[in-house]
């Protein structure tokens, strides 16, 4: 009988660091020849850029796009294609991972690896869930901190991961690491592992091959069997490590709710909106950091991402913004663009007032 390919799901919400982890897992990644999926609520592919440029010409590393929309979700007609032809050269194929976009779910693609058209050829291996920890210690996933739909997503994320991953922790002291290990095992006391990734950087060993699920079709059994020591020196989860023992996945029965009861959240909130704003004139870099700002000031913008043309160098300039927090740095293998284009994720977020206020503010027009 032939070994299903493992495939790790890595999920998290808008801005959490998804893409910068998995461009240090492409780096590490030693002998393993990976397939990625890489799925972005918006219309261009700003994350799958990224993750191609740390690629690079290895052809051990094959990139899949999967833009605009939620990957494996009821209208996706590129997922199963996608999965078949990977399928079609698994002897080429180790691991496939797959990063979702951040306002998805990752029950979506854990119902699909379950179903007759994949079961035989793939299983799930980990779904890891990345946590911009800044922001979850700031009560921003509250309910009632102003984005309860945001606080829904980031909850139902959790729900489902076997592994959470607290990135952007290096300004953090031991104290605030142990509240947010608090709130994450408030929301989603299954979770099997936390796990730090310091400057975004994950021992591999900790991400893939973890083998956290038994072979399942629809049998949706609850078994306990104890849990694997996860190798290498600092590997140790947090504190209290006793409470994370005895709970074992099989299938998704393991959680206190099957598929089924999820699958109305695989429909799309329409009040989730993404645009792409695009100027041809050479931009100020502190001008679009400022710009942003003001922007999610004024309209509920929770996520901005693209690439910049500035007069200042010839390479592409990339702007990574969670809400007011807006980081922009030089790319020095990409060129620079042909023209400036940011991609707006936002919930009921006006597009005609957030091009307003960057034209304003820039000094340029933006449409």
């Amino acid at each position: 009988m032939r070994q299903p390919i493992p495939v790790t799901i890595v999920t998290g919400f808008l801005g959490s660091g998804k893409t910068t982890l998995l461009r240090s897992l492409i780096e590490k990644r030693q002998s393993r020849r990976l397939a990625l999926l890489i799925n972005e609520f918006g219309e261009i592919s700003i994350d799958g850029a990224l993750v191609r440029g740390e690629a690079g010409a290895d052809d051990q590393v094959r990139v899949h796009d999967f833009p605009y929309g939620l990957i494996a979700y009821g209208d996706d007609e590129l997922f199963l294609p996608t999965m078949r032809a990977i399928a079609a050269r698994r002897a080429n194929v180790d691991h496939v991972l797959i990063e979702t976009s951040g306002l998805a779910l990752p029950t979506a693609i854990m119902e699909m690896l379950q179903g007759p058209e994949l079961a035989e050829d793939f299983i799930l291996d980990a779904t890891l869930a990345v946590v911009d920890t800044p922001l979850l210690l700031s009560d921003q996933f509250e309910n009632g901190s102003g984005s309860d739909a945001a606080a829904t997503v980031f909850g139902q994320q959790l729900e489902f991961a076997d592994v959470v991953v607290l990135n952007k922790i290096d300004d953090l002291d031991d104290d605030a690491l142990l509240l947010a290990e608090t709130r994450v095992r408030e929301r989603a006391p299954k979770v099997r592992f936390l796990e730090l990734a310091h400057k975004a950087q994950l021992d591999i060993r900790l991400a893939l091959g973890l083998r956290l699920h038994q072979p399942t079709r629809t049998e949706h059994t609850h078994s306990y069997t104890p849990l694997a020591t996860m190798p290498g020196p600092g590997a140790g989860v947090l504190a209290e490590q006793g409470r994370l023992n005895g709970h074992a996945h099989s299938g998704l029965a393991a959680h206190s709710h099957g598929l089924a009861t999820h699958k109305h959240f695989h429909e799309q909130d329409p009040g989730w909106l993404s645009f792409v704003l695009r100027s041809d004139a050479p931009q100020s870099a502190d001008k679009v950091r400022h710009a942003l700002q003001e922007a999610v000031r004024l309209e509920p913008v929770l996520r901005s991402k693209g690439f910049i043309r500035t007069s200042e160098t010839g390479q592409a300039v990339l702007v990574q913004g969670v809400r007011s927090r807006v980081m922009i740095s030089v790319d020095a293998v990409r060129p620079a663009a042909r023209r400036s284009e940011l991609v707006i994720i936002g919930y009921h977020a006006s597009r005609t007032r957030v091009a307003a206020v960057l034209s304003e503010l820039t000094g340029t027009s933006w449409r």
